[in-house]
C-alpha cells in the first residue's frame, strides 16, 4: 500500500529518511578521511564507528522497505561540498588532526540536524525515534573520542 500512510506514517518514514541519509553521509564523511589517518588508534575509532553508522543505516533501510519507502540519499550538493572541502583540508597539515577536526564537524552538524527532525516529526513511531537517537549518540560518542587527536 505505497503512499497510504497515517499521520504517524508519514512521520516514521520522514524520520527514517533523514536517518538514512544522516548514516550514508557518516560513512562518506569516515570514508573520505580513513585512508589518510595515520594513526592506528584513530583509525580504528573510525573504521569502528564507520561499522556501526552501517548498521543503522541498515536497520533503517529494512524499515523503510517494511513502509514501502527506499530512502534517501545525502543532498547531493552537502555531499560534494563536504568532499571539497575534505580533500582540501586533507592537503593541510597534520592529516591526523585534520580528519579529526573535519569528522568532529561532521558528527556536530549531524547532531544538529537529527535532533531537529526529532522535534519536526513528533508522530514518528518509537522505533524510528530510538533508531534516530541512536545515530546522535553515536555520533557524539565519535566527536568526544576524535578530542584527542584534534
Amino acid at each position: 500500500m505505497k503512499g497510504v500512510f497515517f499521520m504517524n506514517d508519514q512521520d516514521t518514514v520522514r524520520l527514517l529518511r533523514e536517518c538514512d541519509a544522516g548514516a550514508k553521509m557518516g560513512v562518506a564523511s569516515i570514508d573520505g578521511v580513513i585512508e589518510s589517518v595515520k594513526n592506528q588508534e584513530l583509525h580504528g575509532l573510525l573504521q569502528n564507528s564507520k561499522q556501526r553508522h552501517e548498521q543503522l543505516g541498515d536497520r533503517t533501510a529494512q524499515l523503510l522497505s517494511q513502509l514501502g519507502d527506499e530512502g534517501k540519499e545525502p543532498n547531493p550538493m552537502a555531499k560534494g561540498m563536504s568532499s571539497m572541502k575534505i580533500n582540501m583540508k586533507m592537503m593541510m597539515g597534520n592529516p591526523d588532526q585534520q580528519a579529526a577536526d573535519l569528522i568532529t564537524d561532521g558528527c556536530n552538524m549531524g547532531v544538529k540536524s537529527l535532533c531537529r527532525y526529532l522535534n519536526e516529526y513528533p508522530a514518528a513511531q518509537q522505533e524510528a525515534k530510538d533508531i534516530t537517537n541512536q545515530l546522535i549518540s553515536e555520533e557524539e560518542q565519535l566527536a568526544k573520542t576524535m578530542r584527542p587527536f584534534l
